[in-house]
């Protein structure tokens, strides 16, 4: 059931600053960009939209403006993840209360728990929630890996209805499959293995680069779902440069950067994110021109 809903190209959307603060209007403007375009999801508030660095109020205002601009017309997926299990909950029953699909859980940077301590948190999440949970496994920041075995214990979880896997291990949803019973969402959180995750069983990616490129995802994503994995890898071959310069340095600067040449919110990220170089701002300047993306 959910795997019918939780699919393609969802983005990680980046949240706009201006002058220190939420730019709702520019915000509303992203959301339009994206429904106008292809992309077939919204994950608002995710480690992309910078959730580390606002304050509760920021998050729960940008779920909800991005909730009354998108009404009905995609699924979203709140990012809702704490390493306090207690402001992840409270994260998660106010994503419900303003109507989003899902929300989004990334797991223990800092506390680096054991994977009993993975499935308690989540078990916590669990008995709590009252709209589907995904678990975002992404070792590379959050220190710690989400194992198949522990991915299993947690779909068993009745509101863990999938996995935002940003691991860069492409058997990861053929060995989970293997250890998961029924109906479990795979979507890939890494822009570069995206069809090679699909190919091995993933039904969608949560994209940084959708957030610039959205049709180009789109399309690449739609492929997939067809089988028609040359055409997608022919789309990939195309977004790999892009998605290499977007990442040259700490994200999200990059596509801010390249959001901000598209017109649709300042570049700025909050710190200790900083400004990108010359140089690589002249790189995905230049890998935007080439895709035509300016």
């Amino acid at each position: 059931m959910y795997s019918n809903l939780f699919k393609g190209s969802f983005v990680a959307l980046v949240t706009p600053f201006n002058n220190g603060v939420v730019d709702e209007k520019a915000l509303a403007k992203l959301v339009r960009f994206h429904l106008d375009n292809g992309t077939h999801g919204i994950v608002p508030m995710g480690t992309t939209g910078e959730s580390p660095t606002v304050s509760r109020q920021e998050h729960e205002r940008v779920i909800e403006v991005v909730t009354a601009e998108v009404g009905k017309e995609l699924p979203i997926i709140a990012g809702a993840g704490s390493n306090n299990p207690s402001e992840a909950i409270a994260y998660t029953k106010h994503a419900a209360s303003v109507g989003v699909d899902a929300a989004l859980h990334v797991m223990g940077y800092y506390n680096r728990p054991n994977q009993e301590g993975i499935y308690q948190h989540f078990k916590a999440l669990d008995a709590a929630a009252t709209i589907p949970l995904f678990a975002y496994n992404v070792a590379a920041r959050a220190v710690i890996d989400i194992l198949p075995e522990t991915m299993a214990r947690l779909a068993s979880l009745p509101s863990v209805v999938g996995v935002k896997d940003a691991s860069c291990d492409i058997s990861r949803p053929v060995r989970e499959r293997l250890l998961i019973d029924g109906d479990f969402c795979f979507l890939s959180g890494e822009d570069p293995t995206a069809v090679a995750y699909n190919a091995q069983g993933g039904q969608g990616c949560i994209s940084v680069t959708a957030n610039i490129a959205p049709t180009l995802c789109a399309q690449m994503q739609e492929a997939c779902a067809l089988h028609q994995y040359q055409e997608a890898l022919n789309i990939q071959l195309k977004l790999m440069p892009l998605h290499r310069a977007l990442f040259a340095e700490p994200s999200p600067a990059g596509v801010k950067y390249a959001c901000s040449l598209l017109g649709l919110c300042e570049p700025t990220c909050r710190l200790p994110i900083v400004e990108l170089s010359d140089v690589t701002k002249k790189t995905i300047k230049t890998e935007m021109q080439v895709l035509e993306l300016i």
